[in-house]
């Protein structure tokens, strides 16, 4: 999955939802991003996310937007 698609798609579902996703910090591999006021996540700087890696970004995210908010 690309990575621009990944954020996009979260980006979108948390608009959807109230919510805000803000970049935390940027790093020189990872950057984080804040989902709501409790959730953190770490996303790799590549540009091309594998599928693994990009559900489990996506299931950390369900605390804030819903238990399988992706499917």
């Amino acid at each position: 999955m690309k990575r621009r698609d990944l954020l996009k798609r979260i980006a979108r579902e948390a608009q959807t939802r109230g919510g805000e996703w803000v970049l935390v910090r940027a790093g020189a591999e990872h950057d984080i991003y804040r989902l709501g006021k409790t959730v953190q996540v770490s996303i790799p700087r590549h540009q091309e996310i594998n599928e693994i890696t990009a559900r489990k970004i996506m299931a950390a995210c369900e605390k804030e937007l819903g238990e399988a908010w992706w499917r």
